[in-house]
């Protein structure tokens, strides 16, 4: 069996109790409250609970420790060099719809870097987690990226951008791009399990552009404990920051890196 530190404990335990809030409330999805964030960008009060539990489980068992939210923003701790970065319902949009496709996201970010991060999908129970150096787990199971080697084998999943959001054309273009030197692309509506399905070898390879520090920094490290590759658009490791990110495994990160290079110097160059 895993052996979990006491801080993967905390974050696990902190996501259980969180969870049983979103089932019962993904249950009764035609009753909830549900108010705009934006253009079809929605917040229910459950996301808004179920970070509220995140949020006072956390500082109960790290004191010290900020915190970034979705919701709430930032919120800083004693010490300025570690924090909490959560995300307490990714694939909102799926929840609203009565898909059962959605999670918890915690990552512990120390010094600019991702150590610990956490990702539960309540209704499949399925709890990924990793910490730096220490490998990457599905519940007690050690998990590996893909072995493909052949881009046309590969089954990819990736993020479609929606109503007031900005990237349309581009994302076409990586469409028309990628889609026929590949077996398979997926949109599932969640970032934080489609990196973790990356890190079980379910998917080979996952990117997206405009994304947020919560939507990748726990998937992004459990992708590289299991033995994948992840950068930005561009190629540096720092994702957390960057709003892109391209996952992959050894083999199939620079195929897919150039392909979307390619793309990104066409669209710049019309």
């Amino acid at each position: 069996m895993a052996r979990r530190s006491p801080l993967i404990n905390v974050m696990v335990s902190a996501a259980m109790k969180a969870s049983r809030g979103l089932r019962r409330d993904f249950g009764e999805v035609e009753q909830l409250q549900v108010s705009r964030k934006g253009p079809a960008d929605f917040v229910s009060i459950a996301d808004k609970r179920a970070e509220k539990i995140l949020f006072e489980e956390l500082k109960f068992a790290r004191s010290d420790f900020g915190f970034l939210m979705e919701e709430h923003g930032e919120i800083a701790g004693e010490r300025d060099d570690v924090r909490f970065i959560i995300d307490p319902l990714d694939g909102t949009t799926n929840f609203l719809h009565g898909i059962p496709h959605f999670a918890i996201s915690i990552a512990v970010e120390e010094r600019k870097e991702i150590t610990a991060g956490v990702v539960y999908a309540p209704l499949t129970d399925e709890l990924y987690w990793a910490e730096k150096g220490q490998g990457a787990f599905l519940n007690d199971t050690r998990l590996r990226v893909s072995g493909r080697t052949k881009i046309e084998e590969a089954l990819l999943a990736t993020g479609i951008p929606f109503k007031g959001r900005d990237g349309h054309e581009t994302f076409i273009a990586e469409m028309t791009e990628i889609a026929p030197q590949v077996a398979g692309i997926r949109r599932f509506g969640a970032a934080s399990l489609d990196l973790a399905y990356v890190a079980a070898g379910r998917y080979d390879g996952f990117w997206e552009a405009g994304l947020n520090a919560w939507d990748v920094a726990a998937g992004a490290l459990i992708v590289r404990e299991a033995g994948g590759y992840v950068t930005d658009f561009k190629g540096s490791q720092n994702v957390v920051e960057a709003g892109s990110i391209i996952a992959a495994n050894d083999r199939l990160h620079a195929p897919l890196e150039r392909m979307l290079k390619r793309v990104h110097r066409n669209m710049q160059a019309s």
